[in-house]
């Protein structure tokens, strides 16, 4: 079992300002590329950051860019390589290692490696959001298929949109508490390493939702 708790802003701020600093370089480094913006999402965005306290580890960030590309220049590869490269001109300024490239995101770590502990870690996924005919919101992800060496932009799948929609159930019956209480205890009981919080997240929505609005 872990000791995770809650991390207040104050706790977390000098972190998430490093994370700023870093993108505000890369907007700099990019600028002659094309102009992008940033929005924190996941645990920032939902007050959910977790650490243990006892090692000052845990923290996770996720972060959305969004390039500002309108005429559609470059390709869902060019765009994610030239981030990739981008961050890593920076990432050692802040502590941070070389830019890890999974199939959805882009993420940088810092470690102890002395350890072999993750101290905080960020998750940076390239997005666009756009709005239909019938002016419903989508959002689609540079997805990166490492079997076929191939990457291209992929819609995000309904239980995406159903994730938020129940969020918003949740938080406008008042029971924002409950995913608090149930997403601590999944983090300090989770045995799965490979499990990640993005996942904890989607299975504590899930069940508090369930809990409270399935027949």
């Amino acid at each position: 079992m872990y000791h995770y708790e809650y991390a207040i802003r104050k706790v977390r701020k000098p972190i998430r300002d490093q994370i700023i600093e870093l993108i505000k370089l890369v907007q700099k480094d990019l600028k002659n590329e094309f102009t992008f913006q940033y929005k924190f999402e996941g645990s920032d965005k939902f007050n959910l950051v977790t650490y243990d306290p006892r090692t000052n580890t845990g923290f996770d960030f996720d972060v959305n860019l969004y390039p500002n590309d309108e005429k559609e220049k470059y390709s869902a590869k060019e765009l994610k390589t030239l981030f990739i490269n981008s961050f890593n001109k920076f990432t050692s300024k802040f502590g941070f290692d070389y830019c890890e490239n999974s199939s959805r995101v882009i993420t940088i770590k810092v470690k102890d490696k002395k350890h072999s502990k993750v101290l905080y870690s960020v998750d940076f996924a390239v997005v666009n959001d756009y709005y239909d005919n019938e002016n419903y919101w989508h959002q689609e992800i540079v997805f990166f298929n490492k079997g076929q060496n191939s990457y291209y932009w992929q819609e995000q799948p309904q239980t995406f949109y159903e994730f938020y929609s129940r969020i918003d159930a949740i938080k406008e019956n008042g029971l924002w508490q409950e995913v608090r209480d149930l997403y601590l205890e999944k983090k300090n009981n989770n045995i799965n390493p490979n499990k990640k919080s993005r996942s904890l997240r989607i299975e504590t929505i899930n069940e508090i939702y369930q809990r409270n609005f399935d027949e």
